[in-house]
């Protein structure tokens, strides 16, 4: 065995080093939470190509560019000091699914029909076509919502059903029009020469299944193949990974069953709970060991998870030590709750200065619970980041500028060309648009080319053909520049070109658009910082630079663009924090109905799936962990009594500290625990300002058990002086409904109407 080698051995655990050292043959490595699952994979890549195997023969596969990205830069540093001569350019091939099928895809989908610059349809994008395909076939979108048409056919592509079987097994009149969508739909993505996301694994199996020796070639390619969260993968995966392992069964795959929690995409736990039946003769090997909890809170995530039945016997051993015990937070309110975990987040960090505020992450089980999150962070002043809000490039901007790139790489992109046509605004309306659509219909062709052949078309006028040909001018123009420019140059340039730099100042209200909230100059910054995020390939060739910026985009998530140097608490579903750490966690809203969630009532594998996703919020925690439920909550505008979540109940209460009794014996109506926090907070505030300042906790707390959107209790009154977090002291000139106008003593701040149950404010006597 070489020293390096040895090294690597001797860094890991004893079940990491077994799996690292186990070269040929299946296996399945079940990974808990925090178990060095990341250090197993990439050790054992060096480990292989240590032991003389060639790097262009490993296959590393995973779901996040994140996790990608993190795996490639562990690797590069490990195999860093390898003689680079021996394998020449060699290098192992680490991505997300999607990546590496459009890899494959790129060089070979023209024998699917389709050509190389094919592009990838988004959300929004499947949507804007799906209402086309609807309005042509005469289907009212209030009948059947484009979305759960889409939904329908996504779970189809995710089982390899293709339309003709999908309309063959349709039941029912909702199925039966899904499935003439299905069918117009596919083939107008293919005369856009596009691809959905399904479509990138579902069309790579189709490649696969139809030219075996494209199988063969990438079977003898990739001969040591590792899969990532390997209870993540659905039907289409797993045939795709069963394809290509199948010739040398040198497949490592890493997962925890615990973990499952993407039941609703698609995902099939049995994958990884009957690997052995798939591949009969696997060795197993349990990571048992965790490195990024404390005792404490791996015992109350273990009390969850260990009734569930569909499940991989394990337990998890701690090696940072017992740590503190997991504390109970009961509310009156939910509003009471949010201000509660507010407050608890602004004590720690006031008596902890080394600690940041990218320390703590809320969880909630529902994008919805946001909100009034929100309001308690503004309220106490604490920064905060929204992981699931408007994403940067959800917004009207980014995705109209993203549009422009994709019709110059591809004019057949009729979604993307629809998007810009009329923006900015060109006099080419929709009776326009219909006319040309038909014409393109009648004749076969694309929207793009009747446009340029748009002097032949009797239906519009000169003024018409005018703006349409001048418009055709301006994309084959931009095309041209594209063969110059690297993207990001081309991005300055059409902005100028097109005049949407003009277009966003002029149109600069702020919040018109729900998509793109904030002012023209707001908007034009987010387009200046696509600019930055295209310049990274600026060293690529200019046709190369376009098309995988395109690709690269079209892949991104939104935890991806979380960073660490983000000095603000996270706020975010407990879906999204899937694969991410913190310090300190609050899980919130563990009621009744909301954790587990009311849909899961019905179904032992539903609530199964949810207790999964308790025990990954309860383990993304490294040293504090928060559960925190409220006695009332409002659901749709009516607000709720609610009963503390059966998970809380399963915890043994020598594991918990704080809102125990309020958990198990009913709610203390004089609520002592919220109470002691707030005398503690005013007297700590009161200390530090050397006045008398009314606690916000307090108002809160005072307003009993109603839930409803009103204003907090502050009592303000005209003459009122208050202390604002940023702008310091005023004085109150008028007060009217929820609104206070406050004339601040500081010349350059000025007089501001704010919001009381929002802005942070103190009262001061």
């Amino acid at each position: 065995m070489s020293e390096f080698s040895e090294k690597i051995l001797k860094s890991l655990n004893p079940e990491q080093a077994e799996a690292v050292q186990y070269v040929n043959g299946p296996l399945l490595v079940i990974a808990g939470a925090g178990s060095g699952k990341t250090r197993v994979l990439t050790n054992r890549i060096a480990y292989l190509i240590d032991q003389g195997i060639p790097p262009g023969s490993i296959l590393a596969v995973t779901f996040t560019n994140k996790a990608a990205r993190e795996m490639k830069e562990r690797v590069d540093s490990l195999i860093g000091g390898f003689d680079q001569n021996k394998f020449g350019s060699s290098q192992p091939l680490i991505g997300t699914f999607h990546a590496v099928c459009l890899r494959f895809l790129r060089s070979h989908i023209h024998l699917l029909g389709y050509e190389d610059s094919f592009v990838i349809y988004d959300t929004a994008d499947q949507e804007a076509l799906m209402k086309r395909v609807l309005a042509d076939l005469g289907i009212n979108p209030k009948t059947y919502a484009p979305r759960a048409i889409l939904s329908k056919i996504s779970q189809a592509k995710n089982q390899l059903i293709r339309p003709e079987e999908f309309s063959a097994k349709a039941h029912n009149q909702f199925m039966i029009s899904a499935a003439e969508c299905y069918r117009e739909y596919q083939k107008r993505l293919k005369m856009s020469q596009a691809l959905d996301f399904d479509d990138i694994i579902m069309k790579t199996i189709e490649l696969f299944q139809g030219h075996l020796e494209i199988l063969e070639k990438y079977r003898d390619a990739y001969q040591y193949i590792m899969i990532d969260e390997y209870q993540d993968t659905n039907y289409a995966q797993y045939i795709l990974i069963t394809l290509l392992a199948e010739k040398y069964k040198n497949l490592m795959v890493v997962g925890d069953a615990d973990q499952s929690i993407y039941g609703f995409r698609g995902a099939n736990m049995s994958n990884i709970l009957d690997f052995h039946k798939h591949f009969p003769g696997a060795k197993t090997i349990k990571l048992e060991q965790n490195y990024r909890s404390t005792n404490s809170i791996l015992e109350v995530a273990h009390t969850v998870i260990e009734k569930n039945q569909s499940r991989h016997d394990k337990k998890m051993r701690a090696t940072k030590g017992e740590g503190d015990k997991v504390e109970v937070m009961a509310a009156r309110t939910s509003r009471d709750e949010a201000l509660e975990i507010a407050h608890e987040i602004a004590n720690h960090k006031r008596c902890n200065l080394s600690s940041q505020y990218s320390d703590f992450a809320v969880l909630y089980r529902t994008n919805a619970q946001s909100r009034i999150m929100e309001e308690a962070f503004m309220r106490y002043g604490v920064p905060y980041k929204i992981i699931g809000g408007v994403k940067f490039y959800s917004r009207k901007e980014i995705k109209d500028m993203i549009a422009y790139l994709r019709v110059i790489q591809n004019p057949s992109d009729i979604v993307s060309l629809l998007r810009i046509i009329n923006t900015p605004p060109r006099k080419i309306g929709a009776k326009t648009i219909e006319v040309l659509m038909g014409v393109a219909d009648q004749l076969e062709m694309s929207l793009f080319d009747a446009m340029s052949a748009c002097e032949g078309i009797s239906e519009l006028g000169a003024a018409k053909k005018e703006a349409i040909k001048s418009f055709a001018d301006l994309l084959e123009h931009l095309k041209e520049k594209s063969k110059e420019y690297n993207v990001a140059g081309l991005l300055k340039y059409l902005i100028s070109e097109t005049g949407y730099k003009e277009f966003l100042l002029e149109n600069s209200e702020v919040g018109k658009d729900k998509d793109s909230p904030g002012s023209g100059q707001t908007r034009l910054e987010n387009v200046h910082e696509l600019i930055s995020v295209a310049s990274k390939y600026n060293e690529l060739e200019p046709d190369i630079s376009l098309s995988t910026f395109l690709e690269e985009v079209s892949l991104i998530a939104e935890v991806d663009n979380l960073k660490e140097t983000d000095r603000a608490v996270v706020l975010m579903t407990i879906h999204s924090a899937k694969g991410l750490e913190f310090p300190n966690v609050f899980v919130s809203g563990l009621e009744e109905g909301l954790f587990p969630h009311f849909n899961s009532m019905m179904s032992p594998e539903d609530l199964e799936e949810e207790r999964r996703l308790m025990y990954v919020a309860i383990t993304r925690a490294e040293e504090k962990l928060y559960l925190s439920f409220a006695k009332s909550r409002m659901f749709y505008g009516d607000t709720r009594q609610c009963v503390p979540s059966q998970f809380l109940k399963d915890i043994p209460v020598e594991l918990l500290e704080g809102a125990v009794k309020e958990l198990h014996s009913g709610y203390n109506e004089e609520n002592s625990f919220l109470t002691e926090r707030v005398e503690m907070f005013a007297s700590s505030s009161r200390s530090r300002s050397g006045g008398k300042i009314t606690p916000i906790t307090q108002r809160s707390f005072n307003t009993g058990d109603d839930d409803s959107d009103g204003e907090i209790a502050l009592n303000l009154k005209i003459g009122n002086r208050v202390r604002h977090k940023l702008w310091g002291d005023g004085k109150v000139i008028e007060v009217r409904g929820g609104i206070v106008t406050i004339h601040f003593d500081k010349i350059e701040i000025g007089t501001k109407k704010l919001a009381i149950n929002i802005a942070p404010i103190v009262k001061i006597s």
